[in-house]
C-alpha cells in the first residue's frame, strides 16, 4: 500500500490538518501515517559532565562551560533510522539552569564534514515562528517538516544523515547534551552570529563528537512502523565502537530489522555511558553525576516520552552492580520491577525485553573485574533469565562469553577503535556483531 506522504502536495495537507501527529481533521488516508521517532540521544548534563570519546578541545566553543553557548551556530549530524516525507525536532533544556533561546533553525541533508547537500537546508519553525525559548527542565517540538528531497523514495535515504542546525543567542547557561555521541558534529565560535542557514561547511569550523541540545527526531511514518527503544548504559551507548561508523549492538540489531521488516521498525538507542538503573538517588544541574539521571528516573523522557513505541529492550545492571555503584543487587532488582510496571502501565501493547549481562571478569577495574562483582552480574542475570519480568530476554551473556575463562572471548575484548587490548568490560566491534546478531528479530518486533 502507497504511503500517504508519497506526493509534495500531500505533504502539505497534513502539515496543515496533523502538526501535532494527530488526525481529527482530513483526509481519510492520513490515518494511515503517525510519528514515530527515528532518532534519539538521552539527555544528561550539564555540559561537561559525562564521558565522551575521542572529543576534541572545547575550549575554543565553550571557553566558560557555565556560561554555556554565546551566540554562536550549532550543526548536529544525526543518522535516522527511517525517513519519512515529513520530521520534526525536539529541543532540549533538560538540564539548564536559565531560559534558551533558539532560532534560525534547520534541517537539511549532510554532503560532507558540516556542508549540508545544496538546496536541502529547510527552515524550521516552533509553533508558525523563527525562534523558541525553553525553559530549564522543558523541551520543545518543532512544526512539521516536509522533507522535499526525499522525494516518492524516503526509504532510499536509509543511512544517510540529517544535519540539524540553529542558532543560540544566548549566553545560555549550562547546556544540555549527550556526551558519547560517537558521531562527528559542528560548531561556530562564541560571537561569531547566526550561520544556521549557510549550506557550505567553511561556516562551521570547529568539529566535536557529543550533541548538544537536540534530543530525539521524529518521522512521519505508515501506521504499521513503530519504534525499537535499546535503553542502558556504555555497552549500548557504543564504547569501543567505532567513531562515525554505526557499529554499535544496536545498529547492527537494527540493519537485520530493516533487512527482514524494512521501514515498518526504527531502532532508537537511549543509552547513557556510565548509567545505572537504581541511582544516583538525586541528580540536577547542580548536582550532576557522569553517568546521568538513574535509568527509572529518566524513563518518561527517554523511553514513555517517545513516539510510536512497540518495543523496549533494557539491557543493564553492570555499573549498579560495581563496587562504584548506588546501588545493593536487591535494590536493582526492585528497581527493574518498578520500571517495567512503569512501561506496562503507559504502553500496555509494548513488548519489554530483557537482556543478560556481558562478562568483565578479569577488567582492569577491580570495581568491575572482581570476583564479587562476577557473582552479583551471574545472579542479576539468573533473575532476568527466569523472573518471567520480560516477555522476552537476549542472551548477551551466551553470545560473548569465554566458557573457559569466564570472560569475554579474546577475539571480542581487544580493541577494535584504538590501538589497545581493551578493557575486558567493553566489547569490541566483533562484540557488538555478536550482540546483535544475538537476538530473535521476530521475537522483538511485535
Amino acid at each position: 500500500m502507497k504511503k500517504a506522504l508519497a506526493f509534495p502536495m500531500l505533504a502539505i495537507a497534513l502539515f496543515v490538518y496533523a502538526d501535532d501527529g494527530q488526525t481529527s481533521v482530513g483526509s481519510r488516508m492520513f490515518l494511515a501515517e503517525h510519528w514515530v521517532t527515528s532518532w534519539a540521544a538521552s539527555a544528561q548534563g550539564p555540559f561537561p559532565s559525562g564521558f565522551t570519546v575521542m572529543q576534541p578541545s572545547f575550549s575554543h566553543v565553550f571557553p566558560q562551560p557555565k556560561t554555556g553557548a554565546v551566540n554562536q551556530s550549532f550543526r548536529m549530524i544525526v543518522r535516522p533510522d527511517v525517513w519519512g516525507a515529513a520530521t520534526r525536532i525536539q529541543l532540549s533544556n533538560a538540564y539548564g539552569t536559565k531560559p534558551v533561546t533558539f532560532d534560525d533553525v534547520f534541517v537539511g541533508l549532510q554532503a560532507e564534514s558540516s556542508e549540508v547537500m545544496a538546496n536541502t537546508n529547510t527552515h524550521v519553525t516552533f509553533g508558525g515562528l523563527n525562534s523558541v525559548t525553553v525553559q530549564p527542565g522543558s523541551s520543545a517540538w518543532s512544526d512539521a517538516v516536509p522533507i522535499m528531497f526525499a522525494g516518492p523514495r524516503p526509504d532510499l535515504l536509509q543511512g544517510r544523515k540529517l544535519a540539524i542546525s540553529f542558532h543560540v543567542p544566548g549566553p545560555s547557561g549550562p547546556i544540555t547534551w549527550h556526551a558519547k555521541a560517537l558521531t562527528t558534529s559542528y560548531m561556530t565560535a562564541p560571537g561569531s552570529g547566526s550561520k544556521s542557514a549557510e549550506e557550505e561547511e567553511a561556516a562551521f569550523p570547529f568539529s566535536v563528537t557529543s550533541w548538544f541540545f537536540v534530543d530525539a527526531v521524529d518521522m512521519m511514518m505508515p501506521r504499521d512502523t513503530n519504534a525499537i527503544v535499546t535503553f542502558g548504559d556504555s555497552i549500548t551507548d557504543g564504547e569501543g565502537a567505532t567513531l562515525n561508523s554505526p557499529d554499535r549492538w544496536p545498529d547492527i540489531l537494527s540493519r537485520r530489522l530493516h533487512r527482514r521488516f524494512g521501514d515498518r521498525v526504527s531502532v532508537v538507542n537511549a543509552a547513557i555511558t556510565g548509567n545505572q538503573v537504581a541511582g544516583p538517588v538525586f541528580y540536577s544541574a547542580e548536582n550532576p553525576s557522569p553517568g546521568g539521571p538513574a535509568a527509572v528516573d529518566r524513563l518518561e523522557r527517554d523511553v514513555l516520552g517517545l513516539s510510536g513505541v512497540s518495543t523496549v529492550i533494557w539491557f543493564e545492571g553492570t555499573n549498579d552492580i560495581s563496587e562504584n555503584g548506588f546501588s545493593t543487587l536487591d535494590m536493582v532488582k526492585e528497581k527493574l520491577r518498578e520500571g517495567v510496571q512503569r512501561i506496562r502501565t503507559r504502553l500496555p501493547k509494548a513488548k519489554i525485553i530483557g537482556a543478560t549481562l556481558t562478562s568483565a571478569r578479569g577488567d582492569y577495574d577491580p570495581a568491575y573485574g572482581s570476583a564479587e562483582h562476577e557473582q552479583r552480574r551471574e545472579a542479576l542475570n539468573s533473575y532476568v533469565r527466569t523472573s518471567g519480568l520480560f516477555d522476552y530476554v537476549i542472551d548477551f551473556d551466551a553470545a560473548t562469553t569465554d566458557p573457559a575463562s569466564g570472560e569475554l572471548r579474546p577475539e571480542l575484548a581487544f580493541s577494535t577503535s584504538t590501538d589497545g587490548a581493551g578493557d575486558k568490560l567493553h566489547p569490541n566491534r566483533l562484540g557488538y556483531l555478536a550482540m546483535g546478531a544475538a537476538a530473535d528479530v521476530v521475537a522483538i518486533r511485535p
